[in-house]
């Protein structure tokens, strides 16, 4: 067995023995998974992108993808906790200074602290170059003043990645803050409310003031945070496509054994041609889904732009992800509208792809445009 293969069995193996027979019951009480991010920390996974120098597994980006899609079979949360904590530590290691990297690296691979990423704003989602959130520079600090939305991890993380307006242009700042505090002199955490997602906070940050040292800059230069995290958006949209093959994997996998098990007019529904066509349609789509995603991730692990890949495979697989926990509902009837049943909340989980990580509308408008410039005449 190679490696690559040992690292998801071993991650296959803690969804099946600890995520799964908890998921549902954490979810719908949304409380924080303390003890199987522990778990998660334990087993390298805040560290898995990582150098090994820096304490990580140093594993390529094909397994991170392949791990992404075991955890979201077992429960989407445990995935998007790591997810803004692994692109961070990837913008990190790509584009901070070298003090930066020997500092904060190694305990970010050992999950403490955790970090976050705050992009999105009230005036601006998938158009970051809307932003109005401003660092200015005061002597050897900055001061940050606005308001950032969505922000997940935002309460727990230690280390946020905020993007502001700087003078030069926009810039990415390594905010360091104190954990779990909702009021810090001046800036402000509130919690927001959604529809799934449950167990791990999604919070707005209100900066009034903020004050930041100058050496939080990412990077020796002002003004080159849009590309920074654009190529971190990459890795991010892989991390959502990978949700997106998990949650569909979860709910084929819930629907075939329920077509098996429940029987109508005499025969076991799976029998019924009608139900067949819904599980043919599925597999093959989540088996698509699944290639996208591996061939966006192998293409970024190389060092290649990825963004018309990584785009294709989040669009795609979030698509894939949503409708596969509506068929997967139709084929359990009744029992896939009820809480004792995980159908119900992956068809709570799988719309927040659609919109994360840039909309779908917006990824094919970027899609196209790559297309264009592709096949350019």
């Amino acid at each position: 067995m190679s490696e690559r293969e040992q690292i998801v069995a071993a991650v296959r193996e803690f969804v099946e023995r600890d995520v799964v027979p908890v998921a549902s019951e954490l979810e719908h009480a949304d409380e924080y998974p303390a003890e199987l991010v522990a778990a998660m920390a334990e087993l390298g996974l805040f560290g898995m992108t990582m150098h090994e120098r820096y304490g990580g597994l140093g594993i390529d980006l094909v397994t991170y993808a392949e791990v992404n899609i075991e955890l979201s079979r077992g429960w989407m949360s445990l995935s998007g906790i790591l997810n803004s904590h692994l692109v961070a530590a990837w913008m990190i290691e790509a584009f901070g200074t070298e003090e930066q990297r020997e500092r904060l690296l190694p305990a970010m691979a050992g999950g403490e602290p955790r970090a976050a990423m705050a992009l999105t704003e009230p005036h601006a989602g998938s158009d970051l170059r809307a932003i109005r959130t401003r660092a200015e520079r005061e002597g050897d600090e900055y001061l940050v003043s606005g308001e950032k939305l969505w922000i997940t991890n935002g309460l727990r993380a230690g280390l946020v990645l905020l993007l502001a307006r700087t003078e030069p242009g926009i810039s990415v700042l390594v905010v360091e803050k104190e954990q779990g505090r909702h009021e810090l002199p001046g800036l402000s955490i509130a919690p927001l409310e959604k529809l799934g997602y449950k167990g791990l906070e999604s919070v707005s940050l209100s900066f009034d003031g903020y004050r930041v040292p100058a050496a939080s800059l990412l990077g020796e230069e002002e003004g080159q945070g849009l590309s920074q995290f654009l190529a971190g958006m990459e890795l991010g949209r892989i991390n959502i496509a990978a949700r997106g093959v998990g949650i569909a994997t979860a709910a084929f996998e819930a629907a075939i054994r329920y077509a098996q098990e429940r029987e109508s007019f005499g025969k076991p529904i799976a029998e019924h041609q009608a139900v067949q066509l819904l599980l043919a349609r599925m597999a093959t789509r989540i088996e698509a889904a699944r290639l996208l995603t591996l061939e966006a991730a192998g293409r970024k692990d190389a060092g290649e732009r990825a963004d018309l890949e990584a785009g294709m495979a989040k669009y795609f697989a979030s698509e894939v992800a949503a409708e596969a926990a509506l068929d997967a509902m139709r084929v359990l009837g009744g029992y896939g509208y009820s809480p004792e049943f995980p159908v119900e909340r992956l068809y709570r989980d799988a719309p927040l792809l659609i919109v994360g990580e840039g909309t779908n509308e917006v990824q094919q408008l970027v899609i196209a445009r790559r297309l264009l410039e592709r096949y350019a005449i």
